[in-house]
């Protein structure tokens, strides 16, 4: 390797052709002027005029520069000047490096021929079909395509605009490297990242070191984020977070698949969503939760599938699958769900429950209808029938319409505690207010079959009316107790 270094730096230049060539005594240099042409190895300078000095093996050339590098790359300024035995040209004014897929302009570039690196630190500007790049200082490896470009880089294209503080871009595969803070604006959303890359030419990008994608009213975070423009999907990995400022929704897991053309996000693996004011959260999870946006990117609907826990202070509950409409405020649960509700446990087939300004408003218990809470450690007061409409005043029931089959069994008690006695009552609909959770009066829209038995004259077999089920066991009762796995149907 030195022979071949000492080799180089003792290669000659001499004139292959000029106009007018003299010798200049008081410079000790030869003056070339017309149609200068310069060669050393197999690359030739192209020049109006020069001065060529044979004892520094070095010249210097004015105007019309054009030095040819090789079969695809070409230089071309108005002042240069190259030393033959470092092979490193010095290039000044209006400078323009070509290559097959790249142009590059700059006030001032030094061109390295050992090693085959162009460098600028004036700014430049690289021109690769759609892209353009521009940047304070960088340098180009003629051999790999491959620029690296250093302070204020912007990349501009028609789908965005890119603005990194180090980035490398490939000219062949049209492919940027960001290596520190990077933001990528397109229509419709942002990008951030400190490391990762983006191909201009399929509009696939990864980002790899504190990504994060936000439109209007969106945010999207992970560990590292795949996102393939043309297709519109994307998929994030690690600690997976989507947050939407306008419904206050925030989405979290470890693995996520996004479909923006579809307006449709998929999150599993430890999936978790929250729904959020200054004055309360619901946490919500489940094996899965998909999230449904309109073409604004604004969250639509969210569907949590399987193993379904979610808790907030004022309501707790469990099922096998739940949706949340933000347009209306519904939560639907929906195949075995139980919920809670202070004292109260409810079932149904289906359960509505109906959020206004993140206080509950209402809900609507559809078959099977049935509430149950706890009196003393063996006794439960339950109300039953086929569909039922509740009512929350500051987040606790205190209404409840039963229609269809109502039947009720509760204590009766007197105001110090004491048990009057046990009253059973059926009817086809009555209305039910409670008061601190428990029941207060009973009012029955049609005739009705109700008799009220002493504490010790009830019979064992009516203690509990059909279809009922305390599951309390399952009953979340923080926002980390969401996470634990049981048995639940």
């Amino acid at each position: 390797m030195p022979l071949l270094v000492h080799a180089q730096r003792k290669s000659k230049i001499f004139v292959e052709r000029t106009d007018v060539q003299r010798y200049t005594k008081k410079l000790g240099k030869e003056r070339l002027l017309g149609h200068v042409i310069i060669r050393q190895g197999n690359t030739r300078f192209y020049s109006d005029s020069a001065y060529l000095d044979d004892k520094s093996n070095s010249f210097e050339a004015f105007s019309n520069i054009h030095i040819n590098v090789n079969d695809s790359v070409d230089v071309y300024g108005n002042h240069l000047y190259y030393d033959g035995n470092t092979r490193i040209a010095e290039i000044f004014d209006h400078v323009k490096l070509v290559d097959k897929n790249s142009t590059l302009t700059t006030p001032h570039l030094v061109y390295n021929r050992n090693t085959k690196t162009a460098f600028y630190d004036q700014g430049g500007t690289i021109v690769n079909k759609d892209n353009t790049l521009t940047s304070k200082s960088g340098y180009y490896k003629t051999e790999n395509k491959t620029f690296y470009f250093r302070k204020d880089v912007v990349l501009v294209n028609p789908r965005s605009e890119t603005y990194s503080d180090t980035l490398i871009y490939n000219t062949i595969t049209e492919t940027a490297f960001f290596l520190g803070p990077t933001v990528i604006r397109g229509k419709e959303s942002t990008i951030y990242t400190e490391e990762g890359w983006y191909n201009t030419k399929t509009d696939f990008s990864k980002l790899t070191k504190k990504p994060m994608v936000s439109s209007s009213q969106q945010t999207i975070t992970a560990d590292s984020i795949y996102y393939n423009n043309l297709t519109s999907f994307g998929q994030a990995f690690g600690r997976v977070e989507i947050q939407d400022t306008l419904h206050k929704v925030i989405i979290r897991g470890k693995l996520g698949d996004m479909w923006d053309n579809r307006g449709l996000s998929y999150i599993t693996d430890s999936a978790l969503a929250i729904t959020y004011d200054d004055k309360d959260s619901m946490y919500i999870h489940s094996d899965t939760l998909w999230m449904y946006f309109d073409k604004k990117r604004q969250a639509k609907k969210m569907l949590a599938y399987h193993n379904v826990r979610f808790f907030r202070e004022d309501m707790q509950g469990i099922c096998d699958s739940l949706a949340y409409s933000m347009n209306d405020s519904t939560i639907r649960l929906y195949t075995d769900p139980v919920m809670w509700s202070g004292e109260n446990q409810l079932t149904a087939d289906s359960i509505h429950v109906v959020v206004s300004g993140n206080q509950l408003d209402s809900l609507v218990m559809f078959n099977t209808a049935f509430i149950v809470s706890l009196d003393t450690l063996e006794n439960y007061n339950q109300i039953r029938g086929r569909d039922m409409i509740g009512y929350f005043r500051k987040n606790q029931l205190y209404k409840i319409m039963v229609d269809g089959n109502a039947q009720t069994l509760y204590y009766v008690r007197e105001d110090n505690g004491n048990l009057m006695g046990i009253d059973l009552a059926e009817s086809s609909a009555m209305i039910i207010r409670l008061k601190n959770n428990a029941v207060n009066s009973i009012n029955y829209l049609s005739k009705i079959k109700e008799i009220t038995y002493p504490e010790k004259k009830l019979p064992p077999d009516m203690k509990r009316l059909k279809g009922f089920n305390w599951q309390e066991t399952y009953r979340p009762k923080n926002k980390m107790d969401i996470f634990r796995k049981t048995d639940q149907p």
